[in-house]
């Protein structure tokens, strides 16, 4: 066995750990950012029906229902993504629902609109601008890790709670 091979294993091993890391981090952060930015939004479904409102995309018939059911969807992807459960629907639901919040942004910037976001607290939240957009791309880029390395997302509630369990 030569010096090089010797290794190789070992190095492997580290890399599946880092990108298991990545992807909890990833995984976490976003959960988080989703959970946060629903509790606002279920406090205040006026307010958050006003910011919807602003970016004039979506009809009025639709306008009230939409406020009331997308930060309970952000609330339910929110913790499936930081449980665990579900990680791959949850983190496409997420990444579907940050495309929209993407191009809602890109919209309202083309249109010139002079509006907030509505994203965290629906009566203080931040200008849309570039910053805003590229917060949420960043927030995309988490939300597409746990699909692209799927294969290393090793950590869960419910499997440490079925360890725990048999032990």
């Amino acid at each position: 066995m030569t010096e090089a091979t010797r290794g190789a294993p070992r190095t492997t091993a580290r890399r599946g750990t880092a990108a298991a890391l990545l992807v909890l981090a990833a995984r976490l952060g976003a959960g988080a950012t989703f959970l946060w930015a629903s509790t606002g939004k279920i406090a205040d479904p006026v307010g958050f029906a006003q910011a919807v409102y602003n970016y004039r995309l979506v009809p009025d018939v639709l306008l009230h229902p939409f406020a009331l059911l997308l930060p309970w969807l952000e609330a339910v992807i929110g913790v499936a993504l930081l449980c665990g459960l579900a990680r791959r629907g949850a983190s496409l639901l997420a990444a579907t629902l940050t495309v929209a919040f993407i191009a809602a942004i890109s919209a309202a910037l083309a249109r010139g609109l002079d509006i907030t976001c509505g994203c965290f607290e629906p009566g203080n939240g931040h200008a849309v601008g570039l910053g805003l957009l590229a917060r949420d791309l960043a927030l995309l880029v988490a939300c597409v890790l746990p699909l692209r390395l799927a294969a290393y997302d090793r950590f869960q509630l419910v499997a440490a709670a079925r360890r725990i369990k048999r032990s």
